[in-house]
C-alpha cells in the first residue's frame, strides 16, 4: 500500500530527532517498518545498528514478522519491549550491576510476596495496603529515586513505606534479583554513572525508534536519551490523545519535554485514518477536543459517513445486558459471518460478568481478556519456583514457597529458625540448609530433611546446566511426584485433573518455547528470563479462537480494532470513574473514552443504564457526561421505553432461533 504525504515524509526524516504524531488508526506501524526498510537498504545503516523498542512482546513479534518479510533473510534489527532492551543491556556484564550468575527476575506477585513478608509482623497492613505500598515502591523506582533520597524526602506519613523500600532492596541483592522496574532503573543509573558504558552503547546505535512514546515513563525517557547521546537520530511515534496509563508511571509530559531536550525535533502529523467511519471520527475528534493539546490534530478518513452512533439509555443493568446481546445476535444473523468482529468494551473488570452470564446462556463463544492468568495458577507457579531456585540458589523466595511441595515436615518455627540463621551467616537459605552448625539451630532430624531437599536441588542445578529445559521440566516432576500431589491437595478428582492439565500445559510451553527460540538452543536461566518479562495479557492461557466475542477493558482494547463495537456502562462514576473524579484525573478517563471509540470500524454504540444494582440495592445513575459532549447530530437515541419496531423485533426472534438452532446441532461432545 503507497503511503500517504506525511506516512512518507516521517520515512524519509533520518538526520534527526523526530515526533510521529500518529492518530488512532493511521497506519503508525506500516510507518515503523517502512522506515527500518529505508533506514537498512537506502540509507545503508546496518541492520544490527537498528533499535525499535514498544511496549508489548505481540506489537514487537509483528514488528519481526513483517520486517522479515520486508527485508528478506539474514539478522534483522532488535525489536523488543523496554524491558528486554534493559535485561540486554543487563546481560552484557551483570557484574557491573550487582548480579551473579544465575539471577532472578521477580514478577508482580514475587515482589509482592517479599512486601507481605516484610510486613508480616505488622498486623494493621493488610492486603489492600501491601499493593498500595507495591504501587509506590515502583513508583518512587521509576521517578529514579533511591531508597536514601526517598528517606530524606518523606514526610512522616510515609517514613515507614520508606524504610520498608530500603528494606525491600536490600532483600533484592540479597535474594541476587531484580524486579520488572530494576530492568529500566538499573540501566538507567548504570548508564549514568559508567562513561565508557554509555559510550559502547551510543557507539553502537545507528538509529532509534520508539513506538507509543506517550506511554513511557520518567526512567525509560531517561534510558532513550542515554542511549541516543547528541547527536544519533531517533523516531518517536506516539499519540497524546491515547496516553491511558498515568496509573502505572506514563508520562505525557514527555511531549513537551522531548521538544525542551531537542530543539531540532521535528514533528509530524498522521492524520488521514483508516478505520473508521467519518461519523465516529467526528465524535472522536470532538470529545478529545475537551482535553488541553501540545500538538493540535484532527483524524479524518476517507471512507464515507457510515451510520449514526447509537446511544441506548436502558431500565437497569439487567436490561442493558438484554439489549447488547440481542442486538449482537441480530446483527450477526443478518450480517453473517462470525463473531470475531464484535466487542463489548468497559471501564472496569466487574462489569463483564454479567455480559459473560448472558453470552454463555446464547452460545455465544466469547473471550474475556484480563481474566485469570494462566501462569498465576498456584500448581504453574509451584513448578516455576523449583526451576528458579535450580538456576538461582539464592532465590529466598522460590525456596519458601516449595520448601513444603510437596509436604517435608518442616514446620514454620523451623523455618524462621533457618531464616535467621541464614540471616546471620549472611547466606542463602538454601545454602544455609548445608551447612553442620544448622544442627543446634533446628535440631537433627530437621537438618536432615533439609539437606535432603539442598541435595535435590543441587542435582537439579546441574542439570539446568546440561539439559534442555524442558527436560529438567519432566525431570523435576517425576522426581517430586508432583501428580500425586496434586491429586492429594485437590478438593476432588476433578480440580486435581484440571490443576494436572495445567503442568502438562507448561511442559507443553516450554516445548514450544524451545522450538521457536531465535537464538542458539535456549538455556532453563534464558526461558525463565523470557517468562519474567512476558506481558500480561500473554500471561494467559493461550486458547482464544478468533471467532468469538471480545470482552474486555478499555485499557486492553488499546491497539484493536472491530468492526462492531459495543462501549457500556456510559455512567458518572463508571466512566468517568469515580476514582478519577476524586483524584481529579478526568482528562485520562474522556483519553479512555476517545480510545474506546476509535476501536469501532463500522458501527458504534454507546450504552448507559437508568439504575444500577450497587451492594444489593438499586440505585439511580447519571448518563456520562462524555454523552454530553459529542455532537448531537450524530446520535441516535433510544430511551429505555421505546418500543421496539415490529421488523427490528421480527429481526431479533429469527436470530434468536437461528441460535437456538445451532445450539441444538452442535456434537454433545
Amino acid at each position: 500500500m503507497r503511503l500517504n504525504p506525511q506516512q512518507d515524509a516521517a520515512v524519509r526524516h533520518v538526520e534527526g530527532p523526530l515526533l510521529v504524531l500518529a492518530g488512532a488508526g493511521s497506519g503508525k506501524t506500516r510507518v515503523i517498518i517502512r522506515k527500518i526498510v529505508h533506514l537498512a537498504e537506502s540509507c545503508a545503516v546496518p541492520a544490527d545498528r537498528i533499535i525499535a523498542v514498544t511496549f508489548t512482546n505481540k506489537a514487537a513479534q509483528e514488528m519481526k514478522r513483517r520486517l522479515g518479510r520486508a527485508l528478506g533473510g539474514g539478522r534483522g534489527p532488535a525489536i523488543s519491549t523496554f524491558h528486554r532492551l534493559g535485561l540486554r543491556i543487563i546481560q552484557q556484564d551483570p557484574p557491573a550491576f550487582g548480579l551473579r550468575a544465575g539471577y532472578t527476575i521477580f514478577d508482580a506477585q514475587d515482589t509482592l510476596a517479599l512486601l507481605r513478608e516484610l510486613t508480616h509482623r505488622q498486623t494493621d497492613v493488610g492486603e489492600a495496603e501491601q499493593k498500595t505500598l507495591q504501587a509506590q515502591v515502583s513508583a518512587w523506582k521509576n521517578a529514579l529515586l533511591t531508597p536514601a533520597e526517598v528517606a530524606r524526602r518523606a514526610g512522616a506519613e510515609l517514613a515507614s513505606a520508606a524504610a520498608l523500600f530500603e528494606a525491600y532492596e536490600r532483600h533484592l541483592r540479597a535474594y541476587n534479583a531484580l524486579d520488572f522496574d530494576d530492568l529500566i532503573v538499573r540501566p538507567v543509573l548504570q548508564l549514568t554513572a559508567d562513561q565508557a558504558l554509555r559510550e559502547r552503547w551510543q557507539q553502537r546505535l545507528g538509529h532509534l525508534l520508539v513506538d507509543e512514546y506517550q506511554d513511557t515513563n520518567a526512567a525509560q525517557y531517561a534510558l532513550m536519551k542515554l542511549l541516543v547521546g547528541r547527536v544519533t537520530p531517533f523516531t518517536v511515534v506516539g499519540d497524546d490523545d491515547q496516553s491511558i496509563y498515568a496509573w502505572r508511571g506514563a508520562r505525557p509530559e514527555n511531549l513537551h519535554d522531548l521538544q525542551q531536550d531537542f530543539p531540532r525535533l521535528r514533528v509530524v502529523k498522521l492524520e488521514q485514518n483508516y478505520r473508521s467511519t467519518r461519523t465516529i471520527l467526528t465524535a472522536a475528534n470532538t470529545l478529545i477536543a475537551g482535553n488541553p493539546h501540545l500538538f493540535e490534530k484532527r483524524l479524518w478518513s476517507e471512507l464515507g459517513p457510515g451510520d449514526p452512533i447509537r446511544v441506548w439509555a436502558c431500565g437497569d443493568g439487567e436490561a442493558e445486558v438484554a439489549r447488547v446481546v440481542a442486538d449482537l445476535l441480530t446483527r450477526r444473523f443478518q450480517a453473517g459471518g462470525g463473531y470475531g468482529g464484535f466487542a463489548i468494551l468497559y471501564r472496569s473488570n466487574h462489569q463483564a460478568r454479567p455480559f459473560e452470564q448472558a453470552l454463555r446462556e446464547h452460545g455465544v463463544p466469547y473471550q474475556i481478556t484480563g481474566g485469570p492468568a494462566f501462569f498465576d495458577a498456584a500448581e504453574v507457579r509451584d513448578v516455576l519456583a523449583y526451576l528458579r531456585l535450580a538456576v538461582n540458589p539464592d532465590d529466598d523466595a522460590a525456596f519458601l514457597r516449595i520448601i513444603n511441595t510437596p509436604r517435608r515436615e518442616l514446620g514454620a518455627a523451623t523455618l524462621e529458625r533457618l531464616g535467621n540463621y541464614a540471616q546471620r551467616r549472611g547466606v542463602s537459605m538454601l545454602a544455609a540448609c548445608r551447612e553442620m552448625a544448622l544442627t543446634l539451630e533446628v535440631g537433627e532430624r530437621a537438618c536432615e530433611r533439609l539437606v535432603t531437599f539442598a541435595e535435590f536441588l543441587e542435582h537439579m542445578h546441574r542439570l539446568a546446566e546440561t539439559e534442555p529445559p524442558v527436560t529438567c521440566v519432566r525431570r523435576l516432576l517425576e522426581a517430586i511426584e508432583y501428580d500425586a500431589w496434586l491429586l492429594e491437595q485437590s478438593r476432588d478428582r476433578r480440580a486435581a485433573e484440571r490443576r494436572q492439565r495445567n503442568v502438562a500445559e507448561l511442559i507443553g510451553w516450554f516445548e514450544r518455547l524451545e522450538q521457536r527460540w531465535e537464538d542458539e538452543a535456549p538455556t532453563l536461566a534464558a526461558v525463565l528470563a523470557h517468562l519474567a518479562l512476558l506481558d500480561v495479557l500473554e500471561r494467559q492461557r493461550d486458547d482464544a479462537a478468533s471467532d468469538q466475542v471480545q470482552l474486555m477493558t478499555l485499557h486492553s482494547a488499546k491497539g484493536l480494532e472491530f468492526d462492531h463495537v459495543y462501549l457500556v456502562g456510559m455512567e458518572e462514576n463508571l466512566l468517568p470513574h469515580r476514582n478519577a473524579l476524586e483524584a481529579q484525573t478526568l482528562e485520562e478517563e474522556r483519553r479512555l473514552a476517545y480510545v474506546g471509540i476509535t476501536r469501532a470500524r463500522r458501527s458504534l454504540t454507546l450504552t448507559c443504564a437508568l439504575k444500577r444494582r450497587q451492594g444489593g440495592e438499586e440505585v439511580d445513575c447519571e448518563p456520562s457526561r462524555f454523552l454530553a459532549e459529542l455532537p448531537a447530530e450524530l446520535l441516535a437515541w433510544e430511551r429505555a421505553d421505546a418500543a421496539v419496531a415490529p421488523a427490528e423485533r421480527k429481526a431479533r426472534g429469527a436470530a434468536h432461533m437461528a441460535n437456538l438452532k445451532a445450539m441444538l446441532q452442535q456434537d454433545p461432545d
